[in-house]
């Protein structure tokens, strides 16, 4: 529903999250120290991924990573692709002051 969204979607979208234009998903990219410190992320993002089985569109240039959560199967945002977004904010939590959003 419009409410849930709302409810599930504000606090990704005030912790630099963004809706893809055109499409019904969300998107986020940050700039890490260093490319060992993206592919870091990269893996700990794949197996929580593989977990879920819910797997993300992904770019990667050196230090910065282009991430973008919807559920291809229902056509839009679902509640496991704010799950991801979620589990990927606590991920670079835990990397600290030295991520750029």
């Amino acid at each position: 529903s419009e409410g849930d969204r709302h409810v599930h979607l504000t606090p990704l979208l005030s912790n630099g999250w963004t809706m893809v234009p055109g499409r019904d998903a969300i998107t986020k990219t940050v700039r890490l120290p260093s490319f060992p410190h993206a592919v870091a992320l990269y893996s700990a993002i794949a197996c929580h991924a593989e977990r879920l089985n819910h797997h993300p569109e992904w770019a990667n240039v050196y230090d910065r990573v282009e991430v973008t959560w919807s559920t291809h199967d229902a056509g839009g945002l679902t509640m496991l692709d704010i799950e991801m977004a979620g589990i990927f904010d606590g991920l670079l939590a835990g990397i600290g002051s030295t991520v750029q959003v």
